[in-house]
């Protein structure tokens, strides 16, 4: 799966089609694209899909230029993902090309990003599948989800699995293989239970562990390496989107503290040494 940004296009272009699945949308601008026989005007906040071989052009409307930020996703790839969400065993095919308005776009951008900045960790995964089951029970001839609820018990083991496990790589895979489930059905039941997505509990967990460690004196690059985290500049934003606080400016705080600390403990240590002398 590959991700593109397109920034200040202004080019048309001339009927074609692609051997993969595009799911894409608007960041900026406006556009006339002609698909299935019909025309549509699109601008910021549509969200298109395209299935292979679906044929397309595109115009610039109005002159204005094109923002525009896509996945590109094979389709064994988009197979495979709808078996395990769908049950079905052919390539899902979407029945709109265009969605106006759509909320997914927050979505696809979140996953977009991450993509684009090579992030590691199943919190991609996790993204894409809950992204691609709203696309495909909401846009597409895949029919319903079926219900089939991991039990309490399962969910609790990843959870213990997840809390024990911090430090490691952990896999979407993994984690369905320890549930006994397919990994979208363990992502929609553990989020349905939990009230919490998987990978945001294992961050939760992580970040826990790293504000015991920034408070114990411990730096953030190291505590960073010994949390799970790819590097330091992971934790920091990670870190600062659950705390509101940079990991330094955390240690700062308790690095202060512990500062106090010593010179009360060092006070006390000299006032104990004065009077022992006194009484001899």
């Amino acid at each position: 799966m590959e991700a593109y940004q397109f920034q200040g296009v202004m080019q048309s272009f001339p009927n074609h089609f692609h051997d993969y699945y595009v799911v894409g949308f608007i960041e900026r601008g406006r556009r006339t694209l002609l698909t299935q026989n019909r025309e549509y005007e699109i601008s910021a906040g549509d969200l298109l899909l395209l299935n292979p071989r679906d044929n397309h052009a595109c115009q610039p409307a109005d002159g204005e230029t094109l923002d525009y930020r896509c996945l590109n996703i094979p389709i064994d790839v988009m197979q495979e993902a709808a078996r395990e969400i769908t049950g079905a065993d052919e390539p899902p095919v979407f029945t709109t090309p265009v969605v106006y308005r759509s909320e997914l776009t927050e979505t696809l951008f979140d996953l977009h990003g991450r993509i684009m900045r090579s992030e590691t960790g199943f919190g991609k995964e996790e993204l894409f599948f809950f992204l691609l089951a709203q696309l495909l029970t909401e846009y597409a001839n895949s029919g319903e989800v079926p219900e089939d609820p991991v039990g309490n018990g399962a969910i609790e083991a990843v959870c213990a699995f997840l809390e024990q496990n911090y430090e490691k790589p952990v896999s979407l895979d993994a984690l369905g293989e320890r549930a006994g489930y397919s990994k979208y059905h363990l992502l929609r039941s553990f989020t349905k239970q939990k009230g919490i997505s998987p990978y945001s509990y294992l961050e939760t967990v992580r970040i826990g562990k790293v504000k015991e460690l920034l408070q114990a004196g411990v730096l953030p690059a190291e505590a960073a390496a010994r949390t799970g985290f790819s590097d330091q500049s992971h934790l920091g934003n990670v870190f600062k989107r659950y705390i509101g606080l940079t990991p330094k400016q955390y240690w700062r705080i308790f690095a202060q503290e512990r500062v106090n600390t010593d010179s009360v403990a060092s006070a006390g240590h000299t006032n104990g040494e004065t009077n022992h002398e006194s009484i001899g």
